[in-house]
């Protein structure tokens, strides 16, 4: 897969507001539902789903 100029922004996007990575990437998913709750349980468990989200596809 190739890594596009978008791919930057929706990490730059993913590392201040996780959840606005996955929605960039996915749209309204459950994905996002998970990541959403990741994020309120950790900062950081968000971060590493959204990341996870946006590099696999």
């Amino acid at each position: 897969m190739a890594f596009t100029c978008s791919d930057i922004i929706k990490i730059i996007a993913a590392v201040i507001l996780p959840p606005l990575g996955v929605f960039l990437e996915l749209g309204c998913t459950i994905a996002l539902l998970i990541n959403v709750i990741l994020t309120l349980l950790g900062y950081i468990p968000g971060i590493l789903h959204a990341l996870y989200i946006i590099l696999r596809y």
